[in-house]
């Protein structure tokens, strides 16, 4: 009788450290997006399709104020959008700001900066250094009729989808549903990306001194500074989520 419930009390207590030890290999992480403008919604989503790619919960935190950017944030994805309207759009409560402290305060935490995503990382406010050391051109290419899509050469390593999904978009809190994007490209390992240009920034070529990592023919259209990756399309508008992997294999590498 006492072997029994020592056996049992051992398998109990067994039991209890491999849950822990379970959890404790799935590394849990919060990701915040910069709920201003632009394809925000896209990019929820984005993410949540790539955190399902990998087999790694991530919670995912609309930011709206100063207030919620703090520690518990471990990656940030700043969306595009117009950067004038979004510094304008963010004063009343003080995101942007917030955004910039975070940055600072957190330099090996990763971020993914998309389209004027791309123009806050190198262009923060006339106070405070840039994030990545590159010059940009708003709209460099003209009016919204000039946008494009184009493949995109890439040349970051990115980590490869360890499963395969079938993911449903869904309405947030507001009824708003996400666009649906072509899903072929998904698990890709090809170097091209489908690169959707919308009235895109240009990275002023000879002023680039970050490394290079996604090029449009000879231009440099994707770069990378540390943990910043500031790219000027918008990844989160296809069905390739290799970016969005791209950050929370980071902030997995970050916290083990």
């Amino acid at each position: 009788m006492v072997k029994a419930r020592l056996d049992s009390y051992s398998i109990s207590v067994h039991k209890r450290w491999t849950d822990r030890g379970q959890t404790q290999r799935m590394v849990m992480m919060r990701v915040g997006i910069a709920m201003i403008q632009g394809a925000r919604h896209e990019h929820y989503q984005a993410i949540k399709q790539a955190s399902m790619e990998m087999q790694q919960e991530v919670e995912v935190i609309e930011l709206r104020k100063a207030e919620q950017v703090d520690s518990s944030i471990d990656g940030l994805i700043l969306p595009g959008g117009e950067s004038t309207t979004m510094r304008i759009a963010s004063l009343s409560e003080s995101l942007l700001e917030g955004l910039f402290d975070w940055m600072t305060k957190y330099p090996n935490r990763p971020v993914l900066g998309t389209c004027a995503g791309a123009i806050l990382l190198a262009k923060p406010t006339q106070d405070r250094e840039r994030f990545i050391d590159v010059d940009i051109d708003r709209n460099a290419y003209g009016r919204q009729k000039f946008s494009f899509e184009a493949d995109v050469e890439v040349t970051l390593e990115t980590p490869e989808q360890s499963a395969n999904t079938e993911f449903e978009l869904t309405r947030d809190k507001f009824n708003h549903k996400p666009l649906p994007m072509d899903n072929q490209v998904v698990g890709s390992k090809s170097e091209q990306f489908p690169g959707v240009f919308i009235r895109a920034p240009k990275f002023i070529q000879d002023s680039v001194k970050c490394q290079p990592i996604a090029h449009l023919s000879h231009e440099i259209v994707g770069v990378l500074q540390g943990e910043k990756l500031a790219l000027t399309f918008h990844p989160e508008l296809t069905g390739d989520r290799r970016f969005h992997r791209w950050l929370i294999s980071r902030i997995m590498d970050a916290k083990q």
